[in-house]
């Protein structure tokens, strides 16, 4: 049988990417889980997307103004409220003010680890 080890990370150890001059992010990666810290200035645009991933979104400062489904159905998420985000559902996200979100993403972002993530690069 294989043998399991555990992982230990401190958040100010991690490397801090610059996505966009309004958004940065770091990364924390396990087999079937991915946990981000995204960093967005306000007035930040996330644009229309969807992937295969699910994902919880945590707001632990500031707030999101989400835009979800083919209906844009709008849903702002403020700090200490989550939204869950299932595999496949188009959704976009503007930052009202400073933003600290808490991304959980199952599987991981592949391209966001690839950094192939163009929809989110760009100008």
């Amino acid at each position: 049988m294989e043998q399991k080890t555990t992982s230990f990370f401190r958040w100010e150890d991690m490397p801090k990417e610059s996505v966009t001059d309004l958004l940065d992010r770091r990364l924390i990666t396990a087999d079937k889980m991915m946990l981000a810290h995204v960093y967005l200035k306000k007035g930040c645009i996330v644009p229309q997307h969807s992937h295969e991933n699910e994902q919880l979104t945590y707001i632990l400062e500031g707030s999101l103004k989400f835009w979800i489904g083919e209906e844009m159905r709008e849903q702002i998420v403020s700090a200490g409220e989550v939204l869950v985000i299932p595999g496949g559902v188009l959704h976009k996200a503007e930052a009202l003010e400073d933003t600290l979100d808490v991304d959980i993403f199952s599987p991981p972002r592949q391209d966001w680890i690839d950094k192939t993530d163009d929809y989110l690069r760009q100008k």
